[in-house]
């Protein structure tokens, strides 16, 4: 009875010592969490008003709602008397140790929130970026993936694509075709320009404006080369350039526009 009584009279102590702490706590933890859980969600609802990618508003939300809920703690814990001091320089630490051991991996992470926030190009777009090209297929965090034209997979890594020069080739929505090519200088050459200005007109992929153009680019060698510039869509940039080409054969044979003849010089000692 007397340990019994002991014990009591130690309890009561503590209550009447740290029972309005404990309390405190317990309400600033409940309110504390249901604070950062409203936060948590008018931080995705903002998100989602601005457009901003799946992928990062559900990282992002993620990354909020666990932060704020560790500066819960750490609060909560500071009420009930707890050196936070240690506790602190301890995250920090780690943070330091796991930045420093992933800085590429961060790297990447960084240029994936970049382009999914400032979208320099999005799903679908054919880009030019670290010396390779294709549609894109996927952003992720950490990664970009694209599709070339020859069905090959390029997975890029965000930080160099972010940090590097991008050439988004579907942002406009259309594309000039350049082609080039070469006829026999006997050719009237208004003639030419008139058979090749009437392939490009009646291509119904070609589009009206901007106008299509033909120019004489230079004249030696043996021919006169003109540069053909038709403009179309993008999804319909391959289509214009190899259909046009042949058209253009067929045109030239029809009307009589004769190819350059090759010449070649020889030098003998």
């Amino acid at each position: 009875m007397e340990k019994l009584t002991k014990y009591s009279d130690q309890f009561a102590a503590w209550i009447m010592t740290y029972g309005a702490q404990v309390i405190g706590a317990i309400v600033v933890f409940i309110i504390g969490l249901y604070i950062t859980n409203w936060l948590a969600r008018v931080f995705s609802k903002m998100m989602t008003r601005r457009h901003f990618d799946i992928s990062l508003q559900s990282f992002l939300s993620s990354m909020v709602s666990v932060g704020l809920k560790v500066l819960l703690l750490i609060t909560v814990a500071g009420m009930l008397g707890i050196q936070t001091t240690s506790f602190v320089a301890i995250i920090g630490a780690m943070g330091l140790a796991v930045g420093l051991a992933l800085q590429g991996s961060l790297a990447n992470f960084a240029g994936g929130m970049l382009i999914l926030v400032f979208k320099p190009f999005k799903v679908g777009d054919l880009i030019e970026s670290q010396g390779q090209t294709g549609v894109v297929q996927e952003i992720q965090i950490f990664n970009t993936i694209l599709l070339t034209a020859d069905l090959k997979t390029v997975i890029l890594a965000n930080g160099a694509v972010s940090n590097g020069t991008i050439i988004n080739y579907s942002k406009h929505g259309s594309l000039r075709v350049d082609i080039t090519i070469a006829v026999s200088p006997e050719n009237e050459i208004q003639k030419v320009k008139k058979v090749v200005e009437e392939v490009m007109t009646t291509h119904n992929k070609v589009l009206k404006e901007p106008k299509p153009t033909v120019n004489i680019q230079k004249m030696g060698d043996g021919m006169v080369t003109l540069t053909v510039r038709p403009y179309a869509l993008s999804t319909d940039y391959w289509d214009v350039y190899f259909e046009l080409q042949e058209h253009l054969k067929e045109a030239f044979e029809k009307n009589s526009v004769t190819p350059p003849i090759p010449t070649q010089i020889q030098i003998q000692k």
